[in-house]
């Protein structure tokens, strides 16, 4: 029986490995599956979640009292943009982060200093990790860095990603905004060809922002940043599963809201389950990005450093060949002091 469970194992192995040489791309997400696991990706996907669950509110609420100061005159703006973030949760848990928006708008001046406190401290916490999970993905040697000024860091690319997640919105919330806006004004806006391509290109221009944010994500963030060109396939990948990620977050959260029970809790269930996936497939496409034939580094091995030893050989007596020449020169000095007597 165990002969018979090793002969299926090796086939199993051999139709693998031949599929994996006659599919490269099969390979490729071998590769990127071994590397997730090796790299423990699932470990740092949970480190991530937990930050995201303990930061999105306090973030969300100082995010949209900044915006709601900046944009104070702009009321359309302002909802376009908040429409285009609130749309971008899935299912029930844009209502429930829309809440959390209104409030913050509606409390734009008195947020106080313990919520940026604690909006600060969980969103270092999870910049960290995420940088951290993303440095281990790209195989980079982990080391010990200054504790101010790796915080210094992390708050710096907390800002640019949050820069760069409004600009991704802003964009998304213009676009189908000023879209609207200009098919009025052309008198389109009744036909249905021309909403159906408003709502194409609104579409394209949200995968644009969507994998311009995941290329500084996944080449930027890293303690030691990678090429971004490298990381351009893979941004692209993020884009398209983000998106599918919320198609499938939205049937979850509505099966999962369906009861009573789950409606008290499942908007948060269905964020950690959201979070979690989300972070599971960024750490994923990070590890196939960094999986790639080209990307890989091709490790030379260096030369073992050169040691000069002094080499000393005591003899305790004469080498043979030391012998010989001394019997020699007596042989020849007997010889000489005969011929002498002689004489």
């Amino acid at each position: 029986m165990a002969e018979t469970d090793n002969v299926a194992g090796e086939r199993d192995e051999s139709t693998l490995s031949r599929l994996r040489r006659s599919y490269p791309s099969l390979d490729h997400i071998v590769r990127a599956g071994e590397a997730f696991s090796d790299r423990h990706g699932t470990h740092y996907a949970a480190a991530i979640t937990y930050f995201s669950v303990l930061s999105l509110f306090p973030l969300l609420m100082i995010a949209f009292a900044v915006t709601a100061f900046i944009l104070s005159g702009n009321a359309s703006l302002l909802n376009d943009m908040k429409l285009a973030i609130t749309e971008a949760a899935p299912g029930s848990l844009g209502a429930t982060i829309n809440e959390v928006v209104d409030t913050a708008l509606k409390s734009a001046g008195t947020v106080g200093v313990l919520g940026l406190l604690s909006a600060l401290y969980s969103g270092l916490g999870w910049i960290g990790n995420l940088r951290d999970a993303l440095t281990a993905q790209w195989d980079q040697e982990k080391q010990q860095l200054p504790f101010l000024t790796t915080k210094l860091k992390d708050l710096f690319a907390l800002l640019g990603l949050g820069l760069a997640m409004a600009v991704s919105f802003g964009l998304s919330a213009a676009g189908g905004g000023f879209g609207r806006l200009l098919l009025e004004l052309v008198g389109l806006d009744g036909y249905a060809w021309a909403r159906f391509l408003l709502t194409v290109l609104t579409v394209l221009l949200s995968l644009t922002a969507s994998c311009l944010v995941f290329i500084w994500v996944i080449s930027g963030l890293p303690r030691k940043r990678v090429n971004a060109r490298s990381a351009v396939k893979g941004a692209i990948a993020a884009a398209i599963g983000f998106e599918i990620l919320k198609l499938v977050g939205t049937f979850y959260l509505a099966s999962v809201t369906s009861s009573p029970t789950g409606a008290l809790f499942g908007p948060i269930i269905g964020l950690m389950v959201f979070a979690n996936l989300v972070s599971q497939f960024v750490l994923f496409i990070t590890a196939w990005t960094a999986t790639a034939r080209e990307n890989m580094a091709r490790v030379v091995p260096e030369p073992p450093d050169a040691m000069i030893t002094p080499l000393v050989r005591v003899h305790r007596g004469p080498s043979f060949r030391s012998a010989a020449g001394l019997f020699g020169a007596g042989a020849l000095a007997m010889l000489a002091l005969l011929g002498l007597r002689r004489r």
